[in-house]
């Protein structure tokens, strides 16, 4: 008996061991994922936050009417093209008239930003009072003056621009007069080629208009579907078969579907290139098995009793279902098309095929305009040479993964505040 006793204790000793072993590989392989993705928004963080603020540099301007080449203030077309970069290279050689000769004078009006031209036809065209006074300004610089201001000490050496660029920022910085700002032409502006004027608010703009074609489309349509697969479909070899391609359909690459639709939607269709709605179309089609399995879940999920109890009192087959069924099940298809929709915010690949990749600079202001989505711009910031980008692709991504949370919060919210436990 003793023998037994013993070699049982053993055996559980040994089974213990292995459990603690087990528990000790979880809690290693949660960590090992959590300092993981601490190190990633670490150094998206750590890269993008710069992006957030730019530099401008103070300035004293002379709206100079000779200069402007203004003879009427109520012409808008003299207003619009007048020649403002010559107001702004005059206050530069104002403040260093020791720059001579072109090659100095070019290396001195680059330090200003060509998208400061359009600050000060602004000012100008809402207070045409300005002509002829001299205004102190803060002008935004170019982008390779806001990479040396933001760089250490050290990586200053490494800087783009020449040395008599780099004495005369530092002249400026020595007055006080070059400062970071707030970046607002980054939650303002469209696509740019300059760095500093660049911005995500004509991807933002395009991503919405996908996601509500996606949202119209597929949420309705994978309901729908789910519905009749689960309460009105006969059991029979068609929908077995219908059930395993949507099944097979969720497991597809996304890319796949971005050829089904430069195939069908555009080449068959004729429909046009990089808008939202042909967009919108193609994630439908991407997140349609996603919606309609979780809906098939949620469905599932409802206890027959509601079924029989609403027919035990003469309800019919619809009725149980859109009265009964329905309601109780909507937590969890929301939870899932929600989800689902914060899949399709993040890709890329089919939105490449169908020509969103394409450098738009206007802000799109329907689903018909030309656009791209947010994913497809941090792609194309990414394959971008100038220093400035990699700060604007680290930002983008900060914004993505804002939304993508923030869906995600809103998908456990709905199905802890929602959900009923039978």
């Amino acid at each position: 008996m003793s023998k037994t006793t013993e070699q049982v204790r053993k055996s559980l000793g040994k089974r213990y061991r292995a459990e603690k072993r087990f528990k000790a590989y979880g809690v290693s392989a949660i960590g090992f994922g959590l300092l993981a993705l601490v190190l990633l928004f670490t150094d998206i963080i750590g890269k993008g936050h710069s992006a957030f603020f730019e530099t401008y540099v103070k300035m004293e301007v002379i709206f100079d009417q000779d200069t402007l080449d203004i003879s009427d203030f109520r012409d808008e077309e003299q207003l619009n093209f007048a020649n403002y970069d010559g107001v702004i290279r005059n206050a530069l050689r104002e403040e260093f008239p020791s720059a001579s000769g072109r090659q100095e004078r070019r290396e001195l009006y680059s330090l200003i930003s060509t998208g400061a031209g359009y600050e000060l036809r602004d000012m100008l065209k809402e207070d045409p009072s300005l002509m002829g006074q001299s205004v102190t300004l803060w002008l935004l610089a170019d982008d390779d003056v806001d990479v040396y201001v933001k760089s250490a000490q050290d990586d200053r050496l490494e800087s783009r621009l020449s040395d008599n660029q780099k004495s005369w920022i530092e002249s400026l910085e020595a007055q006080d007069r070059v400062e970071l700002q707030w970046n607002q032409s980054l939650f303002t502006h469209g696509d740019s080629r300059e760095p500093e004027l660049a911005g995500i608010w004509g991807a933002v703009t395009g991503s919405f208009f996908t996601m509500l074609v996606t949202l119209l489309l597929s949420f309705p349509i994978g309901v729908a579907a789910a519905i009749y697969l689960e309460e009105f479909a006969p059991k029979n070899k068609f929908t077995d078969f219908i059930e395993v391609n949507i099944n097979n359909l969720a497991a597809v690459p996304s890319i796949i579907f971005g050829l089904l639709g430069l195939a069908v939607i555009i080449g068959l269709f004729g429909l046009p290139r990089s808008v939202p709605v042909v967009g919108g179309i193609v994630l439908t089609l991407m997140t349609l098995p996603t919606i309609i399995i979780s809906s098939r879940a949620a469905i599932k999920a409802v206890p027959p009793s509601i079924r029989e109890a609403a027919m035990g009192l003469g309800a019919s087959k619809m009725q149980v279902v859109l009265h009964h069924v329905l309601p109780l099940a909507l937590p969890g298809m929301l939870t899932g098309a929600i989800i689902g929709m914060a899949q399709a915010l993040g890709e890329t690949a089919p939105l490449l095929m169908i020509g969103m990749v394409a450098f738009i600079v206007d802000v799109p202001g329907g689903p018909l305009d030309p656009s791209t989505v947010l994913p497809v711009q941090i792609y194309l910031w990414a394959d971008s040479p100038e220093q400035s980008f990699v700060a604007l692709t680290s930002a983008a991504i900060m914004v993505l993964l804002s939304f993508l949370i923030a869906m995600n919060t809103l998908a456990v919210f709905l199905r802890k505040r929602l959900e009923r436990r039978w």
